[in-house]
């Protein structure tokens, strides 16, 4: 394996995850990611941290954001967006809780790509101050800015055009 294939930092979080009893025939409760905690808390995954109404908030377990020097524009990009997030994915399970958390990241591209398995929940989430501060120092360690150089295409050759040779004696 390269080494550009391994993160260079690895930022431990927690995932809040919502179940909202759903108003329909068809299922019982809506899940949701809502939000990450800064480090692993010191909780076993699927505590409650809130009831009210018909609305559960759970600890559903951790995550680690793994942060590629190859991936430092898209950090940046998410930073300047004015709205920095980060995606929690949530895969269907057959265990005793209707989903897991199989990953979170702060690469947009890569939180979009996790959406065409349709059966993942993907949610964009406000990112934690933290969190925020730690890729802002990645970025500035190991983002490289690279020029964009436009290839100029080759101009047709009328000539060439000219001498073409058509199949099925058709010109």
């Amino acid at each position: 394996m390269s080494s550009a294939a391994l993160p260079l930092l690895r930022i431990p979080l927690g995932v809040v995850v919502e179940r909202v009893s759903a108003q329909s025939p068809w299922t019982d409760f809506v899940w949701r990611g809502t939000g990450v905690l800064p480090d692993e808390p010191d909780m076993t995954p699927w505590t409650v941290l809130r009831e009210q109404g018909g609305t559960t908030l759970f600890y559903a377990g951790s995550a680690i954001v793994d942060l590629y020097r190859s991936e430092a524009a898209r950090y940046r990009d998410n930073l300047a967006s004015g709205d920095p997030s980060v995606w929690i994915i949530l895969t269907p399970s057959e265990g005793a809780w209707p989903y897991v958390v199989s990953a979170v990241t702060a690469d947009p591209a890569e939180g979009e790509a996790f959406t065409e398995a349709g059966a993942n929940l993907v949610e964009a989430v406000p990112m934690p101050e933290v969190l925020r501060q730690a890729i802002e120092n990645f970025i500035t360690q190991h983002h490289v800015e690279t020029e964009f150089v436009k290839r100029e295409r080759r101009r047709a050759d009328p000539e060439a055009l000219a001498r073409r040779h058509h199949e099925g004696g058709h010109e």
